[in-house]
């Protein structure tokens, strides 16, 4: 880089506070990794804004330098999104975390990007409302959109970029625009809310997020089904969604993942391929939708059904189901986790969890299925020893694999995860020219390649 990084620091600190702009090197490493297992690589320095007034001063110092910006939420991403694969100026939100207005009449929340799941739901229970999207993760929003993060509610609700009203957006050049309003439809002018979220910083900073909301279900309740197989709890759920239930959370367990539960947990679930379900409506219309789901687990097979009314059971389930990543981690000290991430219709979803299972066994990596699955999301939990060359190549080749599977049957690469640098390569076989749609609207916003270089598109 022809100018010092000293005088980068320089030019920050007279735009910021000293506290703001630090070199210090524990700073970077916290700021060089994410969850995923790729490498770490330091930024040259990290900042932490407190406004978009210092995030256009920012990107205009990075600009007059020619250095890299990485935007960072939490680093709970999980294809490498926030490495900073140039080095660079990697730009912390952390001190951007203030709700900054509730509509609750609009069902419409206003909130900077580093302000999390978990307190903005804290915020939002005041007003009899909560924020839908749970990628299991206590991530930032910012990060989600970045993302266009999902989980276990999608089915329901749907997804981080069906949240999106608006965003407000710092350009590569300093630039602040916002990308919608706060209607609830529009047909003026191209979708810009689409194109920022799952962005993953490429294109600009996110600095203030217009995000949807919902009232609290007036009734809640969890369910435990058990199977003799995998397509029987798929098939079971194929059903569900066609006989019109509106089910909001529906995952599937594979029977490794059970067994890790069950240690991790503690708790004592049958160790056979489960389904979990959650139910959200009002006491009438939920009893009603309880006892056709019963009737249709019944035609799939199910074994056993058991149900949690109170709050206690319903948390102890769904916790078991997110601490499933550090029920594998605990449970193979020494190995770290790789986590795949695809996508198919439906009707080939227990095909690809077969398939996936059966790559897993055949490649001798020990690892345990679990996904959305009333949206064909599926994820392979999968631990290798980074040390051993051999078990990295299985990983990889597992997740080849998988991809090809998925993209063969009119899949995705990436359900919710995101692109990052995990799943580049994959670009173009599954977009083809579409992709060099992609690189030149990239062009166009950030003709430097500034904006977290490397990821999603490739720029010569």
């Amino acid at each position: 880089m022809a100018i010092s990084i000293e005088k980068i620091v320089e030019a920050l600190r007279y735009i910021l506070k000293e506290d703001q702009v630090t070199v210090n090197e524990t700073v970077r490493e916290l700021h060089g990794r994410d969850e995923s297992y790729h490498a770490m690589q330091l930024p040259d320095i990290v900042v932490f804004p407190a406004s978009t007034e210092d995030v256009t001063r920012i990107m205009k110092v990075a600009t007059k330098y020619q250095i890299p910006v990485i935007p960072f939420g939490l680093g709970s991403s999980l294809e490498g999104h926030v490495i900073p694969t140039k080095g660079g100026i990697t730009i912390d939100f952390s001190l951007m975390n203030k709700v900054l207005e509730v509509r609750a009449e609009d069902f419409l929340v206003k909130v900077q990007p580093g302000v999390t799941r978990t307190q903005l739901n804290k915020e939002l229970k005041k007003h009899g409302l909560f924020f839908s999207v749970d990628p299991g993760a206590d991530a930032t929003l910012g990060g989600m959109v970045a993302t266009n993060a999902s989980g276990t509610t999608s089915v329901k609700y749907g997804v981080m970029r069906d949240q999106v009203r608006d965003l407000e957006v710092v350009l590569a050049d300093g630039t602040v625009i916002h990308t919608g309003n706060m209607a609830a439809k529009s047909a003026s002018g191209l979708h810009l809310n689409g194109l920022f979220t799952g962005s993953e910083g490429t294109l600009g900073c996110f600095t203030e997020l217009t995000l949807r909301v919902y009232g609290i279900p007036e009734h809640v309740m969890a369910a435990r089904a058990s199977f003799p197989t995998v397509n029987d709890a798929v098939e079971a759920v194929v059903s569900i969604l066609q006989a019109g239930i509106p089910i909001a959370r529906v995952e599937l367990v594979d029977e490794p993942s059970i067994k890790q539960a069950n240690i991790y947990s503690e708790t004592n679930y049958q160790e056979r391929p489960t389904l979990f379900l959650e139910f959200h409506g009002n006491e009438a219309g939920l009893k009603q939708d309880v006892d056709f789901t019963k009737e249709i687990v019944g035609d799939h097979r199910c074994e056993d059904i058991e149900f949690e009314t109170d709050n206690a059971g319903r948390n102890r389930l769904w916790e078991a189901r997110h601490n499933l990543a550090y029920a594998f981690i605990h449970g193979y000290p020494g190995k770290k986790m790789m986590v795949t991430d695809v996508c198919l219709p439906i009707s080939e979803l227990a095909g690809a969890v077969n398939h996936a299972r059966e790559t897993v066994e055949t490649l001798g990596l020990p690892g345990g299925i679990v996904g959305h699955v009333g949206d064909g999301n599926f994820h392979v939990l999968l631990m290798m020893d980074m040390n051993n060359p051999e078990e990295i190549a299985k990983a990889d080749e597992l997740n080849e694999r998988i991809v090809q599977y998925a993209l063969e049957r009119g899949g995705t690469c990436t359900g919710e995860h995101g692109v990052g640098i995990g799943k580049q390569k994959y670009q173009e076989r599954e977009h083809g020219a579409a992709l060099i749609v992609m690189e030149k609207i990239k062009r166009a916003l950030d003709p430097d390649n500034l904006l977290n270089p490397t990821k999603i598109v490739k720029f010569n």
